[in-house]
């Protein structure tokens, strides 16, 4: 299978090429290729993985460190690139699969150009389908290529979905993040170190803040909305500690089928890179059920984790107001790692620039295209960027 990844030096894009390596190393399986490898910033790491894997392109978003990326390769033929244009052109370039990792809203446009472009998508940037939902899906049917869910919640419901029609409801399973039993009354103070511990699973930080806040199941909250066309009412989210169950569909004859595996990003991904055929082995830890001897589940507390409603609130909105959440979001996340916000001002951040309504008019205008998604995005984020600014509590970084 010939591959490209968006964002191979995240922790997704990392994981998929340990499931690629051990791929190519076990006998009787498919060989993978790589055309392309992209990075935000990560110019080492890139140029490693792009001669060690025989990638025939590498592309650097940042254009400031082009030359640097050009010099670590010089002397092979692999091509260089560098701007966010290079890395669209580069998700558009002919291949079996494209692996969308890059984190966050910049992910948007590589994803829309690899299914523009005819390609199929293993889709783990989450927020390409929260902003722009519609437009992905109808774009894939148009180029009859498939959008294959690859995060691990999203991976497990496409793993045990049968027919859709038959489907009464979805369960999504949350860890609890570190702050699952911390009072509330000291939420205030925990620092971005703090929020980054995950007790289960291994992440980049902004990811990290957004499962300490809940915003990570809240975005995957819509995101299930729209890969599965299910309504919200008949979406649930479980705080599960052990991260086992990675999510579970119920059926209109009383049966519910859940997957299960160990909390390891490698399972969903290769089940993403190697689908329709056979599946692929991989090194992660193997399930023991006698070993964990239970497994726990409770509801989610909306005091404690207020994301998970206003998601709920955005998809009764619209597609505008999933942009506005999603950038406000962005915005504050990156504000409390930097020390200019406390980490319960990040849900509230988000309900106030939902609240100013920016989005009316968008939501009534149809299914949008990509360059007004990327208007709106931007005028929510100068919203928000305004809501952190002003006169309240305000703390330096505590880490």
């Amino acid at each position: 299978m010939h591959l490209s990844i968006m964002g191979s030096t995240g922790s997704v894009g990392r994981s998929a090429i340990s499931v690629i390596e051990h791929a190519n190393a076990s006998p009787d399986d498919s060989t993978f290729t790589i055309e392309a490898l992209t990075a935000n910033r990560d110019v080492d790491t890139l140029a490693r993985q792009a001669v060690t894997h025989g990638a025939k392109l590498a592309v650097i978003a940042d254009a400031s460190l082009y030359a640097r990326l050009k010099e670590q390769l010089a002397g092979t033929d692999i091509e260089v690139a560098a701007g966010a244009d290079a890395v669209a052109e580069a998700a558009a370039r002919p291949v079996d699969r494209v692996l969308a990792a890059i984190v966050g809203i910049a992910g948007l446009q590589s994803t829309y150009a690899a299914l523009n472009a005819g390609n199929s998508v293993a889709l783990a940037n989450k927020e390409s389908m929260v902003c722009a939902g519609p437009l992905l899906k109808r774009v894939a049917r148009e180029k009859d290529v498939s959008i294959v869910p690859t995060d691990s919640e999203h991976n497990a419901m496409f793993q045990v979905m049968e027919r859709s029609q038959d489907v009464e409801r979805l369960v999504l399973t949350a860890s609890g993040g570190p702050f699952l039993n911390t009072p509330l009354n000291e939420l205030h103070g925990v620092t971005p170190d703090q929020a980054c511990e995950h007790p289960r699973w291994s992440m980049g930080r902004k990811i990290s803040v957004d499962s300490a806040t809940f915003m990570n199941k809240a975005l995957e909250l819509i995101e299930a909305a729209y890969l599965f066309d299910m309504p919200e009412a008949c979406i649930d989210v479980l705080v599960h500690p052990q991260s086992i169950i990675h999510s579970l569909v119920a059926y209109r004859d009383g049966s519910v089928l859940a997957q299960l595996g160990s909390p390891d990003m490698k399972t969903p991904i290769a089940h993403a890179l190697s689908w329709p055929h056979r599946r692929l082995p991989t090194d992660v830890d193997r399930l023991s059920l006698a070993d964990l001897g239970r497994l726990e589940f409770a509801e989610v507390d909306a005091q404690r984790f207020p994301s998970i409603d206003l998601a709920r609130h955005t998809l009764r909105q619209g597609t505008g107001a999933t942009i506005v959440l999603n950038a406000a979001n962005e915005m504050a996340v990156s504000a409390f790692l930097e020390g200019r916000c406390r980490f319960t001002e990040i849900s509230r951040t988000v309900s106030r620039a939902l609240e100013a309504d920016i989005h009316a008019s968008f939501s009534a205008r149809g299914e949008p295209d990509i360059d007004a998604i990327a208007a709106l995005d931007q005028e929510a984020r100068r919203l928000s960027e305004a809501l952190i600014a002003q006169p309240g509590e305000r703390t330096r970084s505590h880490a």
